[in-house]
């Protein structure tokens, strides 16, 4: 297949450089990849230990593209890659073929040396959880707002400054924990609060992911051993079951939405189905979001080296949330935590 791609992630998986001013074409024999001087002599340092890769200098991407790929008849791309304004350049004289995240699904089977990358990603955020946990017990943080909480997740997180972040951290408290991706708030620290910390490193351009929801009672630990008040705590602990059971009972060949129902059949016989408002999971790599998606709607068969997250949760709006996230890659038929 041959293909062109303006997409970062795709670009670093295949030739180990991105930029954000670059073209990717690919045949069954060779990769080009074309940017300008800015970032040609990066590249070349990148991608010199890689086959079959040429690094062009260009100062008009568009017209190199068409030199080397003037003789290939259907070239895929991905629609969500391409604004209209590259589009309209590159068919008027390429044969371009249409294929949503086609490259995704390329990237859905994950080597082991990726697995082992997001292993170690997973790894280091986990660490990072555990810093933050210290220091929200050991420090006299009370009445300070989300907005500083979610700066100091980012300290430990981006480990002064050696990692970059798999997205934008969510540190949110009480009703703001019922919103799924909650955003900072003047909300206060304060004991007997629950947190909700969702957060993710990138190791090697590598994504992790993890969320756990704890109590605060002068003391913070982000385990999944959680002591909280009554009303709060019949709600994690179905949160809890949902998630263990989805991992326990995941298995290769089935479908993921079969997944994703064992997950939120438990929320819904406990009679919350109404408040576990997203999907089960998500796949995970170079993208924070990738395939497999686990949701109710997803046909895609579950295969050994899928990488994906399992977070069910539960939000009671005004009220608060509760979200558990691992992620798991498939390996000898079953679900296993990273």
């Amino acid at each position: 297949m041959s293909f062109i791609t303006m997409n970062e992630s795709a670009m670093f998986y295949e030739c180990g450089f991105s930029c954000d001013n670059g073209i990717l074409f690919k045949n069954d024999e060779h990769i080009y990849f074309i940017t300008d001087s800015r970032y040609t002599l990066e590249a070349k340092e990148r991608t010199k230990h890689r086959k079959n890769i040429e690094i062009i200098d260009s100062d008009d991407l568009v017209k190199s593209l068409f030199l080397v790929a003037k003789d290939e008849k259907d070239i895929v791309f991905d629609p969500f890659d391409l604004n209209l304004e590259s589009y309209n350049k590159i068919s008027s004289k390429l044969n371009l073929k249409a294929e949503i995240s086609f490259h995704k699904k390329l990237r859905m089977i994950k080597s082991e040396d990726e697995i082992n990358i997001i292993k170690k990603s997973q790894k280091l955020n986990k660490k990072a959880f555990k810093k933050f946990a210290k220091y929200l017990s050991r420090n006299n943080i009370d009445g300070r707002d989300e907005y500083y909480l979610n700066f100091k997740a980012r300290q430990f997180l981006e480990h002064k400054g050696k990692y970059s972040l798999s997205f934008s951290p969510i540190v949110a408290l009480n009703k703001n924990a019922a919103k799924p991706h909650a955003q900072a708030t003047k909300d206060r620290f304060k004991k007997g609060d629950l947190i909700l910390f969702d957060a993710g490193i990138k190791y090697n351009r590598y994504c992790s992911d993890m969320t756990r929801s704890a109590y605060y009672d002068g003391e913070i630990r982000f385990s999944k051993s959680q002591k909280f008040p009554k009303q709060i705590q019949k709600i994690y602990d179905i949160v809890l079951k949902a998630q263990k059971n989805a991992i326990n009972k995941a298995r290769s060949g089935m479908m993921a939405k079969e997944i994703d129902h064992i997950a939120r059949d438990i929320i819904l016989k406990a009679g919350y189905g109404d408040y576990f408002t997203h999907s089960t999971g998500h796949g995970i790599g170079l993208d924070i979001h990738e395939f497999p998606i686990i949701s109710r709607k997803s046909d895609t068969i579950i295969e050994d080296g899928m990488v994906f997250s399992i977070e069910p949760g539960i939000y009671i709006p005004n009220d608060f949330g509760i979200r558990i996230e691992d992620l798991v890659v498939m390996k000898n038929g079953r679900a296993e935590i990273l």
